[in-house]
């Protein structure tokens, strides 16, 4: 099976790696790029087909990437459908905002389409992926998408509806989370500890705190209580958080988001 990414950014190279890195051969992936040098690149460090041209790209893929801006997808779309000459293929769109019924309309509601959202972290093999499917996807061609994905993280099936929320939860916190990250260190930075020194330990408190949240069987408000020490230090940082307003403050950036989101989808 020949894997085609028609586009060779920042988060289509991060996947390619990532397969590489689980086992799929380069020569099993396929890369066309309008700068060329991306994808001799990608060719140079994981030993993927470079493709001169969209239309060889597209003849010779299995599973087509739609790896591409969206603004990029608006004007090609109609060049792809061309090059797709009414041959089914498993098509995989990662465009920001282009949804199921879109996608149809621009490739053919004949094909096998699936919309993903990874996310940045993806880079560290750490993606929280989400996915969809139209009505002609089938068992194993969701399992094909799930071993993409799962090479660079997690991957979920989701509804359609809820992808502006997956967006938020899964697309936007890690700037929330990095954010609160740096805050920490930085307060650290501001007790005497060294900002490097205080940025790793915060980190790794961070990744440790989440597999705690996947891993144990309590849910997260008992394993505060379990920080929580009757008349401890922890407790009133928790209750400084709550009189400040941490996850009212969360909850409306969150909103915000997704405000945001819904304003770019109607177009204004």
């Amino acid at each position: 099976m020949i894997y085609g990414f028609l586009g060779a950014g920042n988060m289509a190279s991060a996947i390619i790696r990532g397969m590489v890195k689980g086992g799929f051969k380069g020569e099993e992936i396929s890369v066309y790029n309008t700068t060329i040098a991306k994808s001799e690149a990608l060719s140079k460090e994981c030993g993927v087909d470079v493709c001169l041209s969209q239309k060889e790209l597209i003849e010779k893929a299995d599973v087509l990437v739609l790896s591409v801006k969206p603004q990029v997808l608006d004007k090609i779309a109609d060049n792809i459908k061309i090059d797709l000459g009414g041959k089914k293929k498993l098509i995989i769109s990662i465009a920001v905002g282009k949804t199921l019924e879109y996608l149809e309309n621009a490739l053919g509601n004949e094909q096998s389409i699936v919309r993903v959202m990874p996310n940045i972290n993806a880079k560290v093999l750490a993606s929280c992926s989400g996915f969809c499917t139209n009505k002609n996807v089938s068992a194993e061609e969701k399992a094909v998408v799930e071993n993409i994905f799962s090479s660079v993280g997690s991957i979920t099936e989701i509804p359609e509806s809820q992808f502006s929320i997956f967006g938020v939860v899964a697309g936007s916190s890690p700037a929330f989370a990095y954010l609160y990250i740096d805050s920490l260190a930085r307060a650290a930075v501001k007790a005497g500890m060294p900002k490097e020194k205080a940025l790793r330990i915060a980190a790794h408190t961070v990744l440790g705190s989440a597999k705690m949240v996947m891993e144990s069987a309590e849910h997260p408000w008992e394993l505060v209580d379990m920080v929580c020490s009757p008349g401890g230090t922890t407790i009133e940082g928790i209750c400084s958080l709550e009189t400040n307003g941490f996850e009212s403050t969360i909850h409306q950036a969150f909103d915000a988001v997704l405000a945001k989101d819904k304003l770019i989808q109607s177009g204004k």
